[in-house]
């Protein structure tokens, strides 16, 4: 260890942190020294220059002697060899240090002894004892018989520290009794002034000031020793000395000093409040109020500053802290003294918040919708779904998953998949939007840390559709693989409907919006076909020479791009007259070559469901009738007396044809019949029925055809079928009513009474089959009680009610008859967007607008309201509906032709 240091601290200071527990502890050491240095002069010669006038007692100091070591190792006395003048006298100064002087003790004599010589032994006070030498030879001059004297042998002086260079100190006074160059003085620091004492001060030599030289710091010392000798310039002078104390005054010239004896870095979030997160010490080397010294942190971090004792904070935690709203923080300790002016030191401590999972994942968007197109490829991204974790490294790696659900009784996991690392969605499958049109999965993001949080989204696929599905033909179809035929009256006028297209698509929107056009004719001008209702029509009249077969083939496509189509082909069959049997259009039936989209599984149900509820229906009614025949045994019925025919009014009058419909209570007529009055030349009678749809108060429908004397046994329902009765005797009571001509309508008349017979008599109809057996014994037997109040009530009130009106009671037309009327009056209501239903043979009929609701049903879906037709006989295949399903052959297998005419006569001839 340096000697040096040694000498100026005997002892080491330190502090000592120990950390877990966070600890702090003072150690001082003790130097312990050695003889291990011998005492040594500056010079190995002394020469001193004595006049042999110095008075016994004179003083000579001799050069100290040095040794590095310390303690009783240090220097501790001079021994002089023996002489006859001089003695040796110790001296110790301030800081412990020694020194010698030689003492005249007898008169010196120059001319006796002109020098002398002795030796200056320095003995230290180690074991064993260890010495220097040095010789000294002393000249005797001759007698200057005075020296100087100063005026105080010690003087005492104050100097702020950092004074600068060149300031004076003090000024020292000497004087000399002696004149000439025997009283000339000169001032110099003595032979034994330490080194450090003379780098920081100067004295002049002729006027004895003592200047500032270097830097003086009070940290350093806070006095010094100034040995000061004064010598005049006579000759054999003798040098006279004095001491000069210089206190150093402090300043506050040095900034608090911070030292961060232990951080722990980095801290986890969940920390307690409390918890230490640095020890910190701060200095000052100024003294009194400049060396005090606090400290302080800002107040909107979350950590405090506590004092634990003189000098010493530890930094501890305030309150929780979160790494996602702060990584780390950079905390400026201020330290402050208590000087004027103050001064300060700022240190920035670097806190780092260590991560723990204490995040879910989050999703970018609360929930996703994507939208694919049929027919994709199996295996292509369908779409991608995002999260982020604010946590950090492992706690933040994310995995995708998609959570086990059912999709049309299948596992989700066979529609799609997801890349676990980026989140992209995979269609495991082509998807069908005529199978399936949207569905839901439930995505799971899970992060990696511990333990590991998750959150779910939902993602809403839907699938778009494609043209992927041709128009199919539903009617009319080949019969037995031939060419669908239709016959055509050569009389009729142009725009008569000769057959009507029916075709449905799979698809949906613009995809399945079906528009018609003839593709090949015999001949073009002849007919044409509707653009978006598919029917046929003439163009013009039929002439000689026009070929009375006429094929046509239509073309049926799509509004899809590209377009998909599909073809059929129709035979017309142009004839002087309509034969009595029914159209080709009426087959429903599907040859075996016909494709078929419809499962095989669909079609049993369908015809299980329709067969058990045909036998229902017929059962009920079988049960109904046995318990009601008693009340209606005594009536009798009479074709005759339900239709009758009228002669075949002018061109002019069919042209301007329109359905008129009466039924007066005095006119005996089946339940099922009604007079089409038609000024055309295919005037006829037609039946009708009332099918009610699942939404009847929204809609209905009604179907006319011919007259038959027999009526099928599957209309018996007492609901479906509407009484009415109409005479040829009552005709101009119509148009004593108030309308004109056969176009007009009278308004409805709600004043129809009923009594408690005709109730009974309701009651009693309900249970009539459709034979008419029991209607014509009602009938006959009371006549009156047997009117349009029953029809009132079997007719569905509402939207029924307001689709029918009863006359107003006139002089020709009995107080209780009924009209059909084609809508509701004054409706605020648009008309309805569509094809009529109602269709009167031999009539022009008027063209709809080209956007129209398909006449096609699908249930569930609401209705609009309809108009009454009469249909052909080939039109009650055509319009079968689950109730009719499976009784097309039942339903027309009595009809007869020839009680047509005894209907038509009876009706139309009285």
């Amino acid at each position: 260890m340096d000697e040096v240091l040694i000498k100026r601290q005997w002892t080491w200071r330190r502090q000592v942190v120990i950390e877990n527990p966070l600890e702090l502890y003072r150690v001082e050491v003790e130097i312990l020294d050695v003889n291990d240095n011998s005492p040594s002069f500056p010079w190995s010669e002394f020469n001193l220059e004595i006049t042999e006038s110095a008075a016994p007692g004179s003083r000579f100091p001799l050069e100290s002697a040095q040794d590095l070591d310390v303690g009783t190792n240090s220097l501790r006395t001079y021994l002089l060899s023996a002489n006859d003048h001089f003695v040796l006298d110790i001296q110790t100064r301030n800081d412990g240090s020694k020194f010698a002087e030689l003492v005249l003790e007898t008169p010196l004599d120059r001319e006796q002894q002109k020098t002398h010589q002795m030796i200056l032994t320095a003995v230290d006070g180690g074991t064993p004892e260890r010495s220097g030498t040095a010789l000294i030879t002393i000249t005797v001059l001759d007698a200057n018989d005075n020296v100087p004297v100063f005026d105080q042998s010690v003087y005492r002086v104050s100097l702020v520290e950092n004074a600068p260079r060149g300031t004076l100190v003090i000024k020292l006074n000497a004087s000399d009794l002696d004149e000439g160059s025997n009283g000339e003085i000169a001032y110099s620091f003595s032979g034994h002034a330490p080194l450090k004492v003379r780098e920081l001060f100067s004295v002049d030599s002729y006027t004895g000031e003592i200047r500032v030289k270097g830097i003086v710091d009070y940290e350093k010392a806070s006095v010094y020793e100034l040995y000061v000798q004064a010598k005049d310039k006579g000759p054999s002078a003798v040098a006279v000395h004095c001491k000069v104390l210089v206190d150093i005054l402090d300043v506050n010239d040095n900034a608090p000093e911070v030292i961060l004896t232990s951080v722990s870095t980095p801290v986890q979030e969940d920390a307690p409040p409390g918890t230490v997160i640095a020890v910190i010490s701060v200095m000052d080397r100024d003294s009194g109020e400049n060396g005090n010294v606090h400290c302080h942190i800002p107040t909107n971090v979350p950590f405090q500053l506590r004092s634990s004792f003189k000098n010493y904070y530890t930094l501890v935690t305030s309150e929780f802290l979160d790494r996602e709203s702060v990584s780390e923080y950079n905390i400026t300790l201020t330290a402050r003294d208590l000087g004027a002016p103050p001064l300060s030191t700022r240190k920035t401590i670097l806190v780092q918040v260590s991560d723990i999972n204490d995040n879910a994942p989050r999703f970018l968007q609360p929930s996703y919708t994507v939208y694919v197109t049929e027919n994709n490829a199996p295996g292509a991204s369908i779409c991608s779904v995002a999260a982020f974790d604010p946590d950090s490294n492992q706690n933040a790696y994310l995995s995708y998953s998609i959570l086990e659900d059912q999709i049309q009784g299948m596992p989700v996991s066979t529609y799609v998949s997801i890349n676990s690392d980026n989140g992209n969605i995979y269609a495991l499958r082509s998807f069908d939007y005529e199978q399936l049109r949207n569905f839901q999965i439930r995505v799971q993001a899970q992060d990696a840390g511990f333990p590991p949080l998750s959150s779910n989204v939902t993602v809403n696929v839907f699938v778009l559709d494609q043209n992927d599905n041709a128009p199919v033909i539903v009617s009319p179809l080949p019969k037995n693989g031939t060419v669908a035929t239709e016959m055509v009256p050569r009389s009729v006028d142009a725009g008569y409907l000769v057959a009507k297209i029916t075709a449905i698509d799979a698809d949906a929107g613009q995809n399945s919006r079906l528009s018609y056009q003839v593709l090949q004719a015999t001949d073009p001008g002849l007919f044409s076909v509707a653009l978006y209702t598919g029917e046929i029509r003439t163009i013009r009249r039929f002439v000689d020479k026009d070929a009375t077969r006429q094929r046509l083939v239509i073309l049926v496509k799509d509004n899809g791009q590209p377009s998909l189509s599909a073809t059929v082909s129709i035979i017309l069959s142009v004839v002087d007259s309509v034969p009595e049997s029914l159209s080709d259009f009426g087959d429903l039936t599907l040859s075996p070559q016909s494709p078929s989209n419809l499962p095989l599984y669909l079609i049993v149900s369908l015809s299980t469901i329709s067969f058990i509820f045909l036998v229902a229906i017929i059962v009920l009614a079988a049960i109904k009738c046995y318990k009601d025949r008693d009340s209606v045994r005594g009536y009798s019925f009479s074709f005759g007396d339900c239709c009758g025919f009228q002669p075949e009014p002018p061109t002019e009058v069919f042209k301007k044809s329109n359905l008129n419909l009466q039924i007066s209570s005095g006119t005996k007529v089946p339940t099922n019949c009604v007079e089409v009055n038609t000024n055309g030349p295919l005037s006829q009678a037609y039946c009708y029925k009332v099918c009610l749809t699942p939404e009847s108060a929204k809609s209905d429908f009604m179907f006319l055809k011919p007259c038959s004397p027999t009526t099928p046994r599957n209309n018996v329902k007492g609901t479906d079928n509407l009484v009415s009765s109409w005479s040829a005797q009552n005709r101009s009571g119509t148009v004593n009513n108030g309308a004109t001509t056969p176009n007009e309508l009278k308004q409805p008349n709600m004043d129809w009474p009923l009594s408690k017979t005709q109730n009974t008599t309701l009651k009693s109809y309900s249970s009539m089959n459709m034979d008419g057996t029991l209607i014509r014994k009602a009938m006959h037997t009371d006549p009156d009680n047997f009117g349009p109040p029953m029809a009132g009530q079997y007719w569905t009130w509402g939207t029924h009610m307001r689709d029918y009106k009863m006359s107003s009671p006139s002089a020709g037309v009995p107080n209780r008859s009924w009209t059909p009327r084609y809508g509701p009056q004054h409706s605020t209501r648009p008309p309805p967007d569509y094809q009529h239903n109602v269709y009167i043979p031999g009539t022009p009929a008027t063209r709809p607008p080209p956007d129209y609701q398909h006449n096609v049903y699908i249930p569930g879906t609401p209705t609009a309201h309809c108009t009454l037709r009469p249909l052909h006989r080939s039109d009650l295949d055509v319009r079968n509906s689950f109730s009719t399903f499976g009784k097309k052959r039942r339903f027309i297998s009595g009809y007869d032709p020839k009680e047509d005419a005894i209907i038509n006569n009876d009706l139309f001839n009285k």
